[in-house]
């Protein structure tokens, strides 16, 4: 790879050690709290995930199952990124797949989440391919440019787990028995409206900006300014803290408590977090949810920019199960040089060690004595 600029071999080498560190996750203080992600069955099959994985693996060749699987602890799970090039990318390109691999691929991140949560999903892949048609860059973007790794092997019990790596599309789940854990989530586009082409009318992400606008119109002034990290929106560079190769960073708790909120206020808080955990397949969501909703009191809003119809605005709802992040941004395939509706970043992350199930795999090792193979 010395192709590659040295903005980018730099980014793959930090990315690389960073995939090495000791895994903490995101924390307030750089102590986990333990005890919030029990083992515990939910009821809820995860068999339609399983069958769709097994019959992926099922449609491969062995010279593509080799690099299309990796252990349950391969590093690579922590070298997702959400750039276009192609910096360290593993497992399968479904560009390069059969039709019939390549849906039998896509069966399995339908099959994971809601019909919401899989159209937002694909529509982010099919603007990445409007980004094509836009900017004739094909050898960056297109509706199929996304790798897919399953990492363990797909059964009922044993842990195991799968990756969709690209452009403005990065998804880790991971599965062991009948619980699910959906993140780091990292879904972005821009442009978030298709105004001709193949894809001409896609629109993503119109609710998660609408209602973050409503949650902070909602607060009184006093809250607002508790709220307000910064009313100017002065990074052009992006507001999102928990993105790519972030799996460890400090965040202490800042903006306005949820428990300091009216009623009123609190619903809408509610109905904003319910847009992102829905993503979830049925059932599953509803646990994420039930997560979510036991560490209310615990759960802070920020923002950061303005709050009129038409202002750019990062907000972020942090809590000790879930971290979700929203920001305009700044043109990079288009010329805007300041942040601008068109271009969206939002990231989903489970604080607390349990990004990518990793917290449910350490108690899974330690009940059945089971020695991991990697960190």
């Amino acid at each position: 790879m010395d192709w590659l600029p040295d903005r980018l071999v730099a980014m793959r080498e930090a990315a690389l050690a960073m995939a090495r560190q000791p895994f903490t996750g995101i924390t307030t203080d750089g102590h986990v709290a333990r005890g919030l992600f029990p083992l515990s069955a939910t009821g809820i099959s995860t068999e339609p995930i399983n069958q769709a994985a097994t019959a992926y693996l099922a449609s491969l060749r062995n010279e593509q199952r080799a690099v299309g699987q990796l252990p349950i602890d391969a590093s690579e799970w922590m070298t997702w990124s959400n750039i276009s090039p192609f910096v360290m990318r593993h497992g399968l390109l479904l560009e390069d797949l059969t039709e019939v691999q390549r849906a039998a691929a896509l069966a399995i991140v339908e099959n994971t989440l809601s019909a919401t949560g899989y159209q937002s999903a694909r529509d982010v892949m099919r603007l990445n391919y409007t980004i094509g048609e836009l900017t004739g860059a094909w050898e960056e973007y297109g509706e199929f440019v996304y790798f897919l790794t399953i990492f363990g092997t797909p059964a009922s019990v044993e842990p195991w787990g799968w990756q969709l790596d690209g452009h403005h599309c990065n998804l880790n789940c991971f599965v062991l028995g009948d619980q699910l854990v959906l993140s780091p989530v990292f879904l972005g586009s821009e442009p978030v409206y298709a105004e001709s082409g193949k894809y001409s009318g896609t629109r993503v992400f119109e609710l998660e900006e609408r209602l973050g606008l409503q949650v902070m119109r909602a607060l009184t002034e006093p809250q607002r300014a508790a709220a307000t990290l910064d009313s100017r929106f002065l990074s052009n560079d992006g507001h999102i803290l928990g993105g790519a190769q972030q799996d460890n960073i400090q965040l202490p708790s800042s903006g306005v408590c949820y428990a300091d909120l009216s009623t009123e206020q609190q619903r809408r808080v509610l109905d904003l977090i319910r847009v992102y955990t829905s993503r979830l397949r049925s059932g599953h969501a509803q646990v994420k949810l039930a997560e979510v909703v036991d560490q209310l009191p615990q759960t802070w809003f920020a923002w950061y920019g303005g709050i009129e119809d038409m202002s750019v605005f990062y907000y972020r709802v942090h809590s000790p199960v879930v971290l979700i992040e929203f920001d305009h941004q700044s043109g990079v395939a288009f010329d805007n040089a300041t942040p601008a509706r068109s271009h969206i970043h939002t990231v989903v992350r489970t604080p607390n060690c349990n990004d990518y199930g990793k917290d449910l795999l350490r108690q899974h090792y330690a009940r059945h004595h089971i020695e991991p193979t990697a960190d």
